[in-house]
């Protein structure tokens, strides 16, 4: 008997991992639905924001008696399965093939959210 032994198809060259040499990661719990995912597979992000909303920073900047006083911010690094950062627009899907694929080494467009040219005007 003859086996030919094919090798199966892989879709990305890492395997939509940064396991390089490891042979166990630990599980993260995704931020959104809980979902148990290898850290290394989580899109993670940090998240940036004022302690305060911009309503109320006119209002403590006249307050404050220290000149040019800096705000605190809040620092949130955010873990996401690949379900919902593809579903919440963090990512998004990549085709194999042409400009920005996945088989084209150079990185990304970054993705800056929807433009407001309409608002401009």
């Amino acid at each position: 008997f003859f086996y030919f032994v094919s090798k199966m198809v892989v879709k990305r060259r890492n395997h939509g991992r940064a396991k390089n040499n490891r042979g166990h990661v630990n599980f993260i719990r995704c931020d959104n639905c809980a979902r148990c995912c290898p850290k290394d597979k989580a899109i993670k992000r940090f998240h940036v924001r004022n302690m305060v909303e911009s309503a109320a920073v006119r209002d403590i900047e006249e307050a404050s008696e220290i000149k040019d006083y800096q705000l605190p911010k809040l620092y949130i690094k955010i873990q996401y399965c690949v379900s919902c950062a593809i579903h919440s627009h963090i990512v998004r899907v990549r085709a194999a093939e042409g400009p920005g694929g996945r088989k084209d080494r150079a990185p990304p467009k970054r993705f800056r959210g929807k433009s407001n040219n309409n608002a401009k005007k």
